[in-house]
């Protein structure tokens, strides 16, 4: 046995380095993803004003949020993503999982409604157009630096198909009753794309079986409408 035994001098002291240091970036990407999280709240409830607006003030609505709030959450992603980058990405990359999840289903809910140039309702925006938006590559294979997600893509599209059922149902007390026509179908196209996908993500899978629910949920409002004979119908 050699004088300093059978393990090595100064192991435990080098361990100990490399947890503070990687203490040390877990710290400053949390003091990030704070920041951003209190960036995406306040346009969260902008966006729910959607629910409330006069038939064609959502396009307007999502135009403001595109020109004054999204520049400021592209600043604070970019901060997040030089840190970020530097170092393996799938070391921390479920900190900020959660907010950018939150960051892309505002700027496709903004897309929705009218924003990024779009001029309509019911457009959607794919997954490159927002990693565009939020300046960010997308389903990276061949770096291993800070991206956007597929799975990540997919759960604001989850995120998306709620907000619209529930729009759906206000849009009827505004007396909108064209909206609930466009989102059923919308819903509809989003879960048949979605019974394709062989999803692996088992939080993922969870949340898309519920889509079939909002589908159904926004045809019980058409049905509605349609019993009260609220439906234009070509002809009629």
């Amino acid at each position: 046995m050699s004088p300093e035994g059978f393990i090595q001098p100064g192991l435990f002291e080098d361990l100990q380095s490399k947890i503070d240091d990687d203490g040390r970036v877990r710290d400053q990407i949390r003091d990030i993803i704070q920041d951003l999280e209190k960036k995406e709240k306040p346009i969260i409830s902008t966006l729910s004003n959607s629910h409330a607006s006069p038939n064609g003030d959502v396009t307007a609505l999502a135009k403001d949020v595109e020109n004054n709030s999204i520049p400021a959450l592209v600043t604070n992603i970019s901060s997040l993503s030089e840190l970020a980058s530097q170092q393996p990405y799938y070391k921390f990359n479920q900190m900020w999982s959660r907010q950018m999840q939150d960051a892309s289903f505002i700027v496709i809910l903004c897309g929705w409604l009218g924003g990024f140039d779009k001029g309509e309702e019911g457009q959607l925006l794919t997954i490159e157009q927002v990693g565009a938006i939020l300046k960010v590559p997308v389903n990276l294979k061949d770096r291993d630096v800070f991206h956007l997600t597929i799975e990540e893509y997919l759960q604001s599209l989850i995120s998306l198909i709620d907000e619209l059922a529930r729009l759906a149902r206000n849009s009827v007390t505004l007396g909108n009753y064209t909206r609930p026509l466009l989102i059923s179908q919308f819903i509809k196209d989003l879960h048949a794309g979605f019974q394709i996908l062989n999803l692996k993500n088992d939080s993922l899978r969870r949340r898309s079986d519920s889509i079939k629910y909002k589908v159904r949920e926004v045809e019980d409002v058409v049905y509605d409408l349609s019993l009260r004979g609220l439906i234009k119908r070509d002809g009629v």
